[in-house]
């Protein structure tokens, strides 16, 4: 469940392809510690999420070209905007603006997660499914009684 002071991970989140799944409760992960994290730690937190957040857009980018993914001009210009807004937060909180400006950001990117996990990535994680295995995943989601709800 998102609030303004919490994300955690939820197998709502799950989209089937096991190395994308883990990837994606690493970020869970670290935007929850934003959220929780004291302001002394916020500027450390949100450059630990970028190198994360290099790393695993970089994956699914590879992922989309391999594969031909239709969707992957969208997918990564989605990818390009997160990543640029995370960059000018910390250029703004190093260059003396409030530390608090990234858990605001924090704050956005747990509201935005769910929507792009559960659309560009889910569909990604079939269509490489699809290629590399010959079948769309089966997500089995333990707790979620609506996935629509979650």
């Amino acid at each position: 469940m998102i609030t303004t002071d919490e994300l955690s991970w939820t197998d709502a989140f799950l989209v089937g392809y096991p190395p994308m799944d883990d990837t994606h409760r690493e970020f869970v992960d670290i935007v929850g510690a934003m959220l929780q994290a004291p302001d002394e730690a916020l500027l450390d937190k949100l450059k630990e999420l970028i190198v994360h957040s290099e790393h695993h857009f970089s994956q699914e980018e590879a992922w989309m070209q391999k594969t031909s993914f239709p969707a992957t001009e969208c997918h990564t210009n989605e990818h390009n905007a997160v990543l640029g807004s995370m960059r000018e937060v910390v250029a703004y909180v190093e260059g003396g603006g409030a530390p608090d400006e990234a858990r605001r950001l924090a704050i956005e990117l747990a509201r935005w997660f769910p929507g792009h996990t559960d659309y560009l990535d889910a569909s990604l994680a079939q269509w490489v499914s699809k290629k590399q295995l010959g079948g769309v995943p089966i997500v089995v989601r333990r707790g979620v009684a609506n996935h629509e709800e979650a």
